[in-house]
């Protein structure tokens, strides 16, 4: 019996997962090289060509400038799209590279400059070739790292960047499947040195992925695992736009415009289930921060101190209960007796001349 996790994509298959944006006008193909990008351009490709009417495709490679392989992988790359009918562009990395947190950085600005190129381009998505097996990585890393169940939903299918929206049509694929897709059309591909260096996190929690397979923890478990937290973040954010309707209905939450700012009755605020608070206090806080978007473990600190001020005025009766004054990703919090207001705070030039006076 063929082992469907490595059988190759077939035309009917490809069809199903690209349908949904038959009728962009134009599609950008984030294409580095790599076994996944690879086939993620061949597959569009081909699809695209069976259509009367399509997207405009454009391949971009971006050149980090980290690797002296780069530029003749992108070269490669530009061949194989032009021998597939595409428009291929390269776009470069340019100026001094971080001495530390490369990844992130060079992520960054690869997002940053496929955002221009979609633009250029006329396109408002781009296609990213990201698997199930990267879904189970994101996630093991994010569990590491404590995120929350936001966090922990990993990649979504359809998420926004740098004013452009970031397409993953292949999240639910195993990376299996695409290797054996371009084994059928033999096509080659770069194989980056830099996915098997242990300096690196997801390395290291790619290694141990077949531990946690051995265990029943294997990739197709952990992305299922990531969807239903989605779906539960999901579910949880509209509980938060209910409360919020509530409040505002109820005259216990209003927004002001000048200065902009959000107020909420204490006493109804204090009522609400920790999660929900947390959220409604995240949401007011990004509004108006200029340092942000700010962390939810500080924002949780930040919970636990509103939290037990609310209790102490419960405690002591709202006349004489203590208030609360915080700064955070710079906003203001401020909790009195009866209400929570969270606004931008001074900038901090501003509050540095003020305590020198």
């Amino acid at each position: 019996m063929r082992d469907e996790e490595n059988a190759p994509i077939s035309v009917q298959e490809a069809k199903k997962l690209f349908a949904d944006w038959k009728a962009l006008p134009a599609i950008v193909l984030a294409v580095s090289g790599g076994p996944d990008s690879v086939a993620l351009m061949w597959l569009v490709a081909r699809w695209r060509r069976a259509l009367t009417r399509g997207p405009r495709l454009v391949a971009i490679t971006i050149d980090h400038g980290l690797r002296d392989e780069a530029a003749r992988e992108a070269r490669d790359v530009k061949r194989l799209a032009r021998e597939l009918g595409l428009e291929h562009r390269t776009l470069r990395w340019m100026g001094d590279k971080p001495k530390s947190a490369v990844p992130a950085s060079a992520r960054a600005a690869r997002y940053r400059l496929l955002a221009d190129a979609a633009r250029a381009a006329g396109a408002s998505h781009i296609f990213i070739a990201h698997t199930r097996d990267d879904q189970a990585e994101t996630l093991l890393m994010r569990l590491v790292r404590g995120s929350g169940i936001a966090g922990l939903g990993a990649m979504a299918r359809e998420s926004e960047r740098d004013g452009a929206v970031l397409v993953r049509p292949l999240l639910n694929v195993p990376k299996g499947r695409l290797i054996a897709t371009l084994k059928r059309a033999k096509i080659a591909y770069a194989d980056d040195p830099t996915n098997r260096d242990p300096a690196f996190t997801r390395p290291r929690l790619r290694a141990l992925l077949p531990q946690l397979g051995s265990e029943g923890g294997d990739a197709r478990v952990l992305a299922r695992l990531a969807h239903r937290l989605a779906r539960a973040n999901a579910a949880i954010d509209v509980l938060v736009d209910g409360a919020a309707r509530y409040l505002v209905a109820s005259g216990h939450l209003s927004t002001l415009r000048e200065p902009k700012a959000t107020l909420v009755d204490a006493g109804h605020f204090a009522a609400l289930p920790e999660e929900v608070r947390l959220r409604l206090l995240m949401r007011a806080i990004n509004a108006v921060a200029y340092e942000g978007p700010v962390e939810l473990g500080k924002v949780e600190s930040l919970l636990a101190l509103l939290d037990q001020a609310l209790s102490g005025q419960r405690s002591a009766g709202k006349s004489t209960g203590k208030g609360l004054k915080q700064t955070l990703a710079g906003a203001l919090i401020s909790l009195t007796a009866t209400s929570l207001r969270i606004e931008a705070a001074p900038r901090r030039r501003h509050r540095a001349a003020m305590m020198r006076k």
